[in-house]
């Protein structure tokens, strides 16, 4: 197996894997995924770089199938959040938007939505995408595994407020091409909670 990785990270996901490394030019004008991933952008599938490859606003739509763990800390946490209902086949759009030096994903699950703000990390965060849940910020390392970009939890914040390792959320999410469609595989889990939700499908520009 080969593994594209940045930075460095992952000790766990890397050993005994052929490594290759990728440059980060200082192009503030860049699109976000193309400045966090610099020339590791280039080796996505082409719909994940047609999706990520621009900072304009866009819209794209398609399917997805939606799960739910149970247990109360879960349903709490997903009607915080404004996570989907669970189904299958519902219909999603997904607006892109630019928001300051980020920009704002709009999830519209068969007529309900949720968002988050997405941008470059700084500080600590340098070289991660840390993307804005209302009061939670998660630091995400953008990983290139073969055909697919993976996003892996590195830590998060609530309010501000660094929260302990122990407590960072778990799941395995990540974007991929599959039949000329642009397709996602988000899982979000919480220690002593399992799994709060998880969604899967494909997109197509509008």
């Amino acid at each position: 197996m080969k593994i594209l990785i940045l930075g460095g990270y992952y000790d766990s996901l890397i050993r005994g894997c052929s490594i290759y490394t990728g440059f980060r030019p200082d192009e503030s004008g860049e699109p976000l995924y193309r400045r966090i991933l610099g020339s590791a952008f280039d080796a996505l599938p082409p719909r994940l770089r047609e999706l990520h490859g621009t900072s304009q606003a866009r819209r794209w739509s398609g399917r997805a199938e939606v799960r739910h763990g149970g247990g109360l800390l879960a349903r709490i946490v997903r009607g915080v959040v404004g996570f989907p209902t669970a189904g299958s086949n519902v219909p999603l759009t997904v607006t892109f938007t630019p928001e300051g030096e980020g920009e704002r994903w709009t999830r519209t699950f068969d007529g309900k939505d949720f968002s988050s703000h997405q941008s470059a990390g700084k500080g600590r965060d340098e070289h991660l995408l840390t993307e804005r849940f209302g009061a939670a910020t998660f630091a995400l390392a953008l990983v290139v595994e073969g055909e697919r970009l993976v996003l892996v939890p590195r830590r998060w914040s609530l309010l501000g407020v660094p929260m302990p390792a122990f407590l960072l959320p778990k799941g395995i999410s990540f974007e991929h091409e599959e039949d000329g469609r642009f397709s996602f595989d988000v899982e979000i889990s919480m220690p002593g909670m399992g799994l709060i939700v998880g969604y899967r499908g494909s997109l197509m520009p509008v």
